[in-house]
């Protein structure tokens, strides 16, 4: 399980990049391949987020895993609404509803 902080921009490098060698550790090593981003802190995202979000999810796929959001933000729901990203992740309202979905699937 990841949680994310308030923002991740480009301006922002360091943040995105101490955040995505996290991601990244967690989506290769986590076992069961179980990928949980809480963004009930994050109130924006940028490409370079989103660009994170789906190597992460490449990673947990090649492990024959899973991937879902928590606590999405309005800001950032549009954000996935808008790149369809919606579709391809499972969102819940909260972390313990992620992890419960995860454990059943």
């Amino acid at each position: 399980m990841i949680e994310a902080a308030e923002r991740y921009d480009s301006l922002n490098a360091s943040a995105l990049e101490e955040f995505g060698e996290a991601l990244l550790a967690e989506a290769t090593y986590a076992d069961p391949p179980w990928l949980i981003i809480d963004l009930t802190r994050t109130v924006f995202v940028g490409s370079s987020f989103i660009e994170l979000l789906i190597q992460a999810w490449r990673r947990v796929r090649q492990r024959k895993g899973k991937m879902a959001l928590c606590g999405v933000q309005p800001f950032c729901a549009e954000v996935l609404h808008t790149t369809r990203l919606d579709t391809i992740w499972s969102i819940y309202p909260t972390r313990a509803e992620a992890v419960a979905a995860l454990r059943g699937a």
